[in-house]
């Protein structure tokens, strides 16, 4: 998902408090200029094109696909299916569909430029602002059960340690048999009924973790923030990702890498980049977990540390969270002739490409444009190189946006949770300090575990434990103030 941090709130519709948050959430889309509408020329190009989408030769309504995604979920932009490959011990075939959002947008329409502007869909608290039209997103361009849908079919070879080894992608049409929830599949899992396609899902996903510690690469397992009212009190909760999100993850991994290996091969393409953690931010992490209770030997290296948390641990989702901040500086470059000087994605250790949600994130669209056509042995379409360069620009400023709607969502929920306790003093360790002002900085609280600015009289003690006092939580200004006690 485009998100970094996912926030839900569970709440009495009728509530008080429930009511605050939806004021809050609107003030904050009202503030930063963000809609969830669209203009009515865009609603009417979209609709026009969902009834008449280019539909591809090619039927594949034969692959028995699925999708797995939260309950409720109708924006579907991947349905899978997983075989064992008859032609090689051991192996996989995994078929892969992405929604193809090319067949109903063209470049320069309402719909396309409306969605540039945009650059991806915004998610907080339950509320949701989309990329393209819910008359496409989650209509005629979802891959929804018993549909018959254009996708763009990834096929992937997959050998018996977990790593591809062959990779196609084709416009295809696809139809998905059935609409699967993560906590459904998860359940089946636990009874022992789960499906032999569920079970091939795990193989390959368990192969694929494997292969992702060996790479020295990391996925975050970020949990849920859930802010939960009861009583008329709010309480913060943590939800951990399921096995089965975590191995459904490492298909979507295993398709942005083959998406990668091709542009990298053909020196053309999009490639989805992180630099090196920064030295002083692993520290700060460090310091985090210290202030946390949890233990991390000086001598053990970031993936390993991150592989031992437990997210369904409050402690530990909440460091999972910080951690977090070792993925600023990811971006994407535009390459056509020449490879990038620094390719890689350092969290994945790897070549990695955004291009399983088109419908939720604008740059997936063109990069799946470009395998298609390398697939296809013929020349990338001149729409896509004549807007490839701009798009670092584009979804650099959509993450910018999207960054600052998530931390006002962030800001307004704990704000709401902490609004009751102004007064009281909390145990905190300080996380950081300003360079120009030692007297202001950051601390981490273990309970609720947060991480809030500090201020005191003198220079703030750089990862010493501190009592702080909560001298303002407001969530009208969405401002939350510590000082030392």
């Amino acid at each position: 998902m485009p998100s970094n941090r996912v926030v839900k709130v569970r709440a009495s519709g009728d509530s008080v408090s429930a009511q605050e948050m939806r004021d809050g959430i609107a003030a904050i889309q009202e503030q930063q200029k963000i809609s969830p509408e669209f203009p009515d020329a865009v609603e009417k190009a979209a609709a026009d094109a969902a009834a008449n989408p280019r539909l591809p030769e090619l039927d594949r309504t034969d692959i028995e696909l699925v999708t797995i995604d939260p309950e409720g979920a109708r924006d579907l932009d991947q349905a899978m299916h997983i075989a064992r490959d008859p032609e090689r011990e051991g192996g996989y075939i995994v078929h892969y569909a992405i929604a193809d959002v090319a067949a109903f947008v063209s470049p320069g329409d309402p719909v396309d430029v409306e969605a540039n502007r945009r650059g991806e869909t915004l998610y907080g608290a339950d509320s949701k602002v989309p990329l393209h039209p819910p008359v496409l997103s989650e209509g005629a361009a979802s891959l929804l059960p018993d549909e018959i849908r254009p996708a763009l079919l990834w096929t992937i070879r997959v050998d018996e340690t977990g790593e591809g080894y062959d990779v196609d992608v084709a416009r295809a049409l696809v139809r998905s048999r059935e609409q699967l929830t993560y906590e459904g599949v998860q359940a089946d899992i636990d009874a022992g009924r789960a499906s032999e396609l569920m079970g091939l899902l795990q193989e390959v996903g368990e192969l694929r973790l494997t292969r992702e510690a060996a790479r020295g690469g990391v996925s975050l397992p970020l949990p849920e923030q859930e802010l939960v009212e009861e009583d008329g009190h709010w309480r913060l909760e943590f939800r951990r990702l399921s096995d089965v999100e975590t191995w459904n993850a490492q298909i979507s991994l295993l398709t942005g890498m083959a998406a990668a290996s091709l542009m990298v091969y053909a020196r053309v393409g999009i490639l989805r980049t992180l630099p090196p953690a920064d030295p002083r931010d692993v520290q700060r992490l460090h310091r985090t977990a210290r202030a946390l209770g949890i233990d991390w030997p000086a001598e053990q290296l970031y993936p390993d540390f991150i592989r031992t948390l437990d997210p369904s641990r409050p402690t530990h989702a909440a460091m999972v969270v910080a951690c977090t901040r070792l993925l600023r500086g990811a971006g994407y470059v535009t390459f056509n002739g020449e490879l990038p000087e620094q390719p890689q994605h350092a969290a994945l250790a790897a070549e990695y490409a955004h291009v399983t949600a088109p419908l939720r994130r604008l740059v997936d669209r063109y990069a799946g444009e470009i395998c298609v056509a390398l697939c296809a042995g013929t020349d990338v379409p001149d729409w896509v190189t004549a807007a490839m360069h701009e798009l670092p620009d584009t979804m650099s400023e959509s993450g910018r946006r999207a960054n600052a709607y998530e931390n006002a969502i962030v800001d307004l929920c704990e704000a709401e949770l902490l609004k009751e306790h102004v007064g009281e003093t909390f145990s905190a360790v300080v996380v950081e300090v300003e360079e120009k002002d030692a007297s202001k900085g950051d601390v981490t609280i273990q309970d609720p575990a947060i991480e809030a600015r500090v201020s005191g009289s003198s220079d703030l003690p750089l990862g010493e434990e501190v009592q702080v006092r909560l001298v303002q939580a407001d969530p009208t200004s969405r401002s939350v103030a510590f000082e030392l006690a």
